[in-house]
C-alpha cells in the first residue's frame, strides 16, 4: 500500500512539475543589489530602487535595481550618469580674497622709432633717356640743364630734344650761368680742389689729392669741363643719386648717359645752366 502510494505521488509530481516551473519563471524577479556593491559601473545600468525584504534603505543609500531583461519598467526614465564616487573638481585658479585688487590696465605707449634714411636703390622712369619735344630759341647741340626738375637737354631740330636725368649740387652749392665744353677726358682723373679738401677734413673725411681715372672714380666714365670753372658734366659710381641735389656743383650723370652725350657733342658746345 506504502510503495502504491509513492508511485502514485511521484505520478502527480511528474504531471504538475512543468506547471508549476513555468508559474515560478512565468515573470523574472529583479536582482536586488546591496548599496555596498554600487560601483560606478553597475550605477550606469539604470532602474528604479526596490529594497530586499527586512533592509531597511537609508536615504543617501539607495540600492539599484538591475532588470534581467534590460527593460526598465514603464514610466520610467533613466538619469544621466553622474559617479558617486568622482574626485571633487579643484579650481583651476585660487578663489579671489577681499585683499586682492584689480589694478586698470595700463596705456602701451608706442616706442620712440628714429625714422630710416630714404636711400634709392634704383633709377626712377622719369630720369632715364628719352626723346621729347621741347621749344627753345637755342641752335640744334646745345647743352640746357634744367637743376630745379634734374634734367639736360640736349636740343636738336624740328623742336625735340634728347633728355637725361641729372645729378645737380646741393643747397649752398647751385648755380647757373652759360659755359662751353672747353675740354673731354674718358674715365678721367680726379683732383679734389683744395677748398673741397679743407672742407672734408673739417667734418672729418680725407681726401686723396689725386685720384687716377677707373670704376671707382666719383667723375665716372666721361667728363665735360665747362670754361675756366671747377665745375664738369661728369658720370658717376653712385646711379642711385640721379634726380638728386647732392654735389659740389658739378652736373653728374649715369655713365651710360654721359658716354652718350659724349659722343653727340664737341669742344665749345655751348652750355646753358638755368
Amino acid at each position: 500500500m506504502k510503495k502504491m502510494l509513492l508511485v502514485t505521488a511521484g505520478l502527480l509530481a511528474a504531471l504538475t512539475g512543468p506547471t508549476l516551473a513555468n508559474d515560478r519563471y512565468g515573470q523574472r524577479p529583479p536582482v536586488i543589489v546591496s548599496p555596498d556593491l554600487t560601483a560606478p559601473w553597475i550605477m550606469q545600468l539604470g532602474g528604479q530602487p526596490r529594497p530586499a525584504p527586512g533592509y531597511r534603505v537609508q536615504p543617501s543609500q539607495q540600492p539599484r535595481v538591475i532588470y534581467r531583461n534590460q527593460v526598465a519598467p514603464q514610466g520610467y526614465q533613466r538619469q544621466a550618469y553622474q559617479p558617486r564616487y568622482a574626485p571633487a573638481r579643484q579650481p583651476l585658479l585660487a578663489p579671489r580674497t577681499q585683499s586682492t585688487q584689480i589694478r586698470p590696465a595700463q596705456p602701451v605707449q608706442a616706442a620712440a622709432v628714429r625714422p630710416a634714411p630714404v636711400i634709392r636703390n634704383q633709377l626712377e622712369p622719369q630720369f632715364l633717356p628719352q626723346m621729347v619735344d621741347y621749344q627753345t630759341e637755342q641752335a640744334p647741340g646745345t647743352i640746357v640743364i634744367d637743376t630745379n626738375n634734374r634734367f639736360l637737354y640736349l636740343v636738336m631740330d624740328g623742336g625735340k630734344a634728347k633728355r637725361y636725368g641729372v645729378g645737380v649740387g646741393k643747397p649752398g652749392f647751385e648755380w647757373a650761368g652759360e659755359h662751353k665744353v672747353t675740354r673731354k677726358a674718358e674715365w678721367p682723373s680726379w683732383h679734389p680742389p683744395k677748398e673741397m679738401i679743407d672742407r672734408e677734413a673739417a667734418k672729418g673725411h680725407f681726401l686723396p689729392v689725386k685720384m687716377e681715372g677707373g670704376p671707382e672714380n666719383p667723375l665716372g666714365a666721361r667728363a665735360l669741363y665747362l670754361g675756366s670753372t671747377l665745375y664738369r658734366i661728369h658720370g658717376t659710381n653712385a646711379p642711385w643719386t640721379i634726380g638728386s641735389a647732392v654735389s659740389s656743383g658739378c652736373i653728374r650723370m649715369r655713365n651710360e648717359d654721359v658716354t652718350d652725350l659724349y659722343g653727340r657733342v664737341n669742344v665749345g658746345t655751348k652750355v646753358i645752366v638755368m
